[in-house]
């Protein structure tokens, strides 16, 4: 081809070859420069993210330790706070919203207090100083004098926390002393997730290095290690430290980035710039000028935008310069508004600051440039006053510049600080408003530690004021006097005026009883409400004996008095047990005792009176205590056992049954009778416990008997009436398959009187039901009517032996008898005739009607075996 027909190609080449090659170059630098902006544009919003969790952080953190700074101050004023009170101040920080969990104090490095108490019980007790996770903080908290803050750390109590301890120290006469440490414990969990750590949406992946907060050079304690992929740091500003925050997008950067768009419009534009070149040379130079003049419009337009960001970074402080010599000045834009002139550019001189400052504070800023800024710099806050109306507090800062061969200028500042100014203020008042509603907790703790200590009917002191007392004045006596005497005081008939007449009745009582003892006690005498109807007085002993007497008598007798209540007489009196001691110190838990044991002898001897506590009665005491101690060992050796009285026919002396009576077989005291024991084990509760265990032997008994074909027809065994009111007792009896008719069980007169008694009356009928028998034991000692015979319907009634010993001498009480006769036989009841002592009372007996005799004239309670020998002699037959 002819080398003139390729001349058209030689411009095309060379701007072809250069094409090429910037397209390529270009390419790459597009490339990695996309790569680049992309990575900041990362981040920035990676950054961005950061900074709000940052500063969520940041916010929590001091929120709490403020919420807790306020409890450090109240500790240094009141060191010797107790758990209620110290509970009342904190409950109050827990209805802020807040992430703390629990608030601890550790007077001398030990925890005596915390709240809340519920679930923190571990932590009591705990010493810092032994504890080798917690006692390094603890102590650096001490020697430092300030905050430290400790953690995430493993709790005590359970969980996991950071641990702010503020030292606490108290002004003493010897100076400023350290009291302990406050430890607020800051829920972890609580905390992460009002700060966002725990937010789905979030789109990084965090960690936080600087475990108590000793920031990057710390250990990490959340989220993974991030260090090998360039995270974005950030750093948190906590009281005593920092964390260090490193975030990336979550899989990384790399996945994060998407350039294979870019590099596909990156191919098509160079195949379009290709294009044209082979269309046309010419054109090469023309689009390599264009790209030189967009590369110098890209630097112009990244240099505006770094004077744009420095503009806005500065948006909120304006500039001013004034010329010393011609007092000429020169405002920028955001001088102007604060002062709240136009932004145009034009001259300012004094004149125009004058105007805007507020009237009152003129004088003062002017009086403040002249005097600071001979020294070189200037710092004055001042009010401006703009024709709004709109007031502004603005700090100005300035500084002298002078330069050789031109006039000295002032360059300053100034910036709005309103809302310094009105935090300020915010803050005195809540201070203000805080002093006073620490005023109102003193007054409402006082009332409380009252009302905690008082009785609220009476006014009296209550039990809990009553043990301070005798505490107190345990060491030296009461009123110093080396003495103490107590009087307890119990309201007789109390209950009856409680349930005749109501509760406000009982109350009109008490107040009255109270308003009593007052007024016959001196003032020095402390007398206190302990109970519900009790009172005690304390008073000294110093005085003797003879004194308290007379005291307690005095008492009583005005006690005596009826008080009208809502037209009714009421009428109630005291009994009064007297413990004294002489001689320090004084066992005060000892004379609570012996107080208690003198009311009881006061009660036990017909109430309206009082007792004094004497050597004697503690004997009694001791003596009781040991037979009920015994009682309680002897129902577990099985020591209580059935003896038997045989009962006869009346008419032809044949065995119709046998009594079984209760005897205790004391190891070292032999048989005893159940005078010996049964007062102590009704008090004991056990006499239903000693009735079943009678009658399971009695059952036993009459099973071997009638293997030994002796003739005992039934047992009869007493029933009390706590047994009668066992909702049991007719799930039991029917377990044992008792032979209707072998059985009978004896109640005391008294058991069927009380008619209110449901279960008891259910009981007697179902026992009827399963073929036992019932009678009425001791018949006429008590108040039974015809009618109770007639609704009871028992197989047999017991005439007391009160009743049958006389009629030998005592034809009226023949008489009685035979009326009782003639009432059994008319309700077809068999008549028992109990303490038959002779064979002439067993033959009056038998003429008045009796049915069966039981006595001495045939028979003493005998052993089962000695019953079983005494049937088989006989010999009652050959005495008749």
């Amino acid at each position: 081809m002819p080398e003139h027909r390729l001349s058209w190609l030689r411009p095309i080449l060379l701007p072809a070859l250069v094409a090429v090659i910037v397209l390529v170059a270009g390419g790459v630098f597009l490339d990695r420069q996309s790569s680049v902006l992309n990575e900041e544009r990362m981040r920035a919003a990676v950054l961005a993210e950061v900074s709000l969790i940052r500063a969520k952080l940041e916010g929590n953190i001091n929120g709490n330790i403020q919420l807790v700074r306020g409890l450090v101050s109240v500790i240094s004023t009141e060191p010797d706070m107790d758990q209620t009170r110290y509970s009342a101040l904190v409950s109050n920080l827990f209805e802020e919203q807040s992430q703390l969990r629990s608030i601890a104090a550790a007077p001398d490095f030990v925890i005596s207090m915390t709240y809340p108490l519920k679930g923190n019980e571990a932590a009591i007790g705990l010493d810092y100083r032994t504890n080798a996770l917690q006692g390094a903080a603890a102590l650096r908290a001490r020697d430092a004098g300030k905050l430290v803050l400790a953690g995430p750390v493993n709790l005590v109590q359970g969980g996991r926390g950071f641990i702010g301890r503020f030292p606490v120290y108290m002004d003493t006469p010897a100076g400023r002393a350290f009291w302990g440490l406050v430890s607020a414990v800051v829920d972890v969990d609580r905390l992460y997730a009002d700060s966002g750590l725990f937010d789905p949406a979030r789109s990084i992946d965090i960690s936080i290095t600087g475990k108590d907060a000793t920031g990057s050079e710390g250990t990490r304690f959340f989220g993974p290690d991030l260090g090998q992929q360039n995270p974005v740091l950030a750093e948190v500003t906590l009281p005593t430290g920092s964390w260090e925050i490193a975030a990336v997008p979550k899989g990384g950067w790399a996945a994060a980035q998407d350039t294979g768009g870019l590099r596909a419009l990156m191919f098509i534009a160079g195949a379009l710039i290709l294009l044209p070149i082979v269309i046309t040379g010419r054109l090469v130079g023309e689009r390599q000028e264009h790209f030189r003049e967009a590369k110098a419009r890209e630097a112009e337009l990244a240099r505006l935008s770094r004077r744009l960001g420095l503009a806005l970074d500065v948006s909120k402080v304006g500039v001013w310069e004034m010329d010393v010599a011609t007092g000429r000045e020169t405002w920028d834009a955001k001088t102007n508004e604060l002062y709240g002139l136009p932004a145009d550019g034009g001259p300012r001189s004094h004149d125009n600051w004058k105007a805007a400052v507020h009237p009152e504070d003129q004088e003062r800023a002017e009086a403040d440039f002249r005097r600071m800024i001979a020294t070189g710099r200037y710092e004055s806050d001042y009010r401006v006053l703009l024709d709004s109306g709109t007031l502004r507090h603005v700090r100005s800062v300035g500084a002298l510049y002078r330069e050789p061969g031109t006039p000295d200028k002032v360059i300053g500042v100034n910036w709005d600080v309103t809302a310094d100014v009105t935090l300020n203020e915010e803050l005195r008042r809540a201070t203000q408003l805080t002093e006073a509603r620490n005023h109102e907790l003193e007054l409402a703790r006082v009332r409380i530690e009252h009302n905690a200590l008082h009785d609220s009917l009476t006014g009296l002191p209550n039990r809990r004021y009553l043990d301070d007392m005798l505490k107190r004045h345990a060491a030296a006596g009461y009123q110093d006097s080396a003495s103490m005497a107590l009087l307890h005081i119990d309201l007789d008939r109390f209950k009856q005026i409680n349930d005749t007449l109501g509760h406000a009745a009982g109350d009109a009582m008490l107040v009255h009883a109270s308003a009593v003892l007052r007024d016959n006690c001196s003032n020095a005498d402390f007398v206190a409400r302990i109970g519900g109807d009790e009172f005690v007085v304390l008073t000294t002993a110093s005085q003797g004996d003879i004194h308290l007497a007379t005291l307690a008598e005095r008492i009583v007798k005005q006690m005596r008095q009826p008080v009208t209540y809502e037209g009714h007489e009421c009428r109630f009196g005291v009994s009064i047990g007297i413990a004294a001691d002489r001689g320090t110190p004084i066992d005060v838990k000892r004379l609570l005792i012996n107080a208690d044991i003198a009311l009881y002898r006061a009660k036990a001897r017909g109430r309206n009176r009082f007792e004094f506590f004497s050597e004697a009665l503690q004997a009694e005491v001791v003596k009781t205590k040991k037979v009920a101690d015994e009682i309680l060992s002897g129902l577990e050796r099985n020591e209580f056992v059935a003896w038997f009285q045989p009962q006869f026919d009346a008419h032809t002396l044949d065995v119709v049954g046998v009594e079984a009576l209760a005897r205790w077989q004391h190891p070292s005291e032999g048989i005893k009778a159940p005078d010996a024991f049964m007062p102590t084990a009704e008090e004991l509760n056990v006499v239903a416990t000693i009735d079943r265990l009678i009658l399971e032997q009695s059952l036993t008994a009459l099973a071997g008997w009638d293997k030994m074909d002796l003739a005992v027809p039934r047992v009869s065994v007493n029933v009390s009436l706590r047994r009668l009111n066992d909702e049991d007792l007719i799930n039991g009896l029917r377990q044992l398959n008792i032979e209707p008719g072998r059985l009978s069980f004896e109640l005391v007169e008294s058991i069927y009187l009380d008619e209110g008694d449901a279960v008891v009356g259910w009981n007697i009928d179902r026992i009827k039901e399963l073929g036992i028998d019932v009678e009425i034991d001791d018949f006429g000692t008590g108040y039974a009517s015809i009618v109770s015979l007639q609704k009871l319907r028992p197989s047999r009634l017991k005439i007391d032996r009160q009743l049958v010993n006389p009629i030998l001498v005592d034809p009226g009480q023949r008489q009685l008898l035979a009326s009782i006769v003639d009432i059994g036989k008319s309700m077809g009841i068999e008549v028992v005739a109990e303490g038959v002592e002779t064979m002439e009372h067993a033959a009056i007996l038998r003429d008045l009607g009796c049915d069966i005799l039981q006595g001495y004239a045939f028979s003493r309670p005998l052993s089962p075996a000695d019953l079983e020998a005494f049937l088989r002699a006989g010999t009652w037959r050959k005495a008749s």
